[in-house]
């Protein structure tokens, strides 16, 4: 346990001066974080309906059909602790209004693209996508949500067949032709909405590569480089955001269970996740 809180010190201490963003963010010097803490995974999954919005955000999480082709695991992977815990650190390290249950547990959501409650979600993320299949409803749905203001996260999946597999899938809903997939420069506002980040991180799976060691490519010199690609709107706004060859979920699922991993990659993986989030929800 004195690891694990020296190793929250080291977390704590780059935010300590960080300014409000808007009326969303809080001058870190004002936060008091509580202990970690193992969270319960909930009894019964928690899917968007009508009566589940209380205007404070809440993690949406979309739930797709895997494809016959695919690649890595599926919607589920980092659930439901990712959802929670990247939550709970937006409430404590912004002003951000966050859901809460009685048990002052998030209020995270799962999604299908199908549903229209899509549109009562200012954000919405998608983990493995090299293993993610979309039909005509789908692709359509995604489509005019993203062009209405919608900001999709996808994440964690590896090598080149992974990245195949998510193009030829969201290529459904976005056309190549009108919206190429750019990779973002280290000075875009994403990097520096609320706290810096100065570089991409790659992050592997805590018990996927050797991590102690250097080595965090999760395949080898098949996924050597991470990056941080985006499609944007036609006035430049990021819709979608697109972390390929790193796992920012893994950093925030298992942020309580090692603590050189908390202070290798949970710091900066909940750094560059806070600024996408704020970005997200303010552009």
């Amino acid at each position: 346990m004195q690891a694990c809180q020296a190793a929250r010190a080291r977390f704590l201490r780059p935010f300590v001066a960080v300014l409000a963003v808007g009326v969303l963010v809080a001058s870190m010097g004002t936060v008091a974080l509580g202990q970690w803490r193992n969270r319960p995974s909930p009894s019964a999954l928690s899917y968007a309906r009508p009566d589940s919005f209380d205007g404070a955000f809440q993690f949406c999480r979309v739930e797709f059909r895997r494809a016959s082709n695919g690649d890595g695991g599926g919607w589920d992977v980092d659930y439901p602790r990712a959802d929670q815990n990247l939550s709970i650190r937006l409430s404590e390290l912004t002003k951000t209004p966050v859901s809460f249950d009685d048990r002052k547990e998030p209020n995270h959501l799962l999604i299908h693209l199908s549903q229209p409650e899509l549109f009562h979600c200012p954000f919405i993320m998608m983990t493995e996508v090299g293993n993610i299949y979309l039909d005509d409803e789908e692709s359509d749905n995604l489509r005019k949500y993203l062009l209405k203001g919608g900001f999709l996260w996808a994440d964690d999946f590896w090598g080149d067949y992974a990245w195949a597999i998510w193009e030829s899938q969201i290529r459904k809903a976005l056309p190549s032709s009108a919206y190429p997939i750019v990779d973002l420069p280290l000075d875009h506002p994403i990097f520096h909405q609320v706290l810096n980040v100065d570089h991409v991180p790659q992050i592997p799976s805590i018990g996927g590569a050797n991590w102690r060691y250097g080595q965090t490519s999760e395949r080898g010199a098949a996924s050597a480089t991470p990056h941080v690609r985006a499609i944007l709107d036609p006035n430049g706004r990021v819709m979608v955001l697109i972390t390929f060859n790193t796992d920012f979920g893994d950093s925030y699922e298992r942020e309580d269970q090692d603590p050189d991993y908390f202070h290798q990659f949970s710091v900066i993986g909940y750094a560059f996740g806070i600024n996408a989030l704020i970005y997200g929800m303010t552009h």
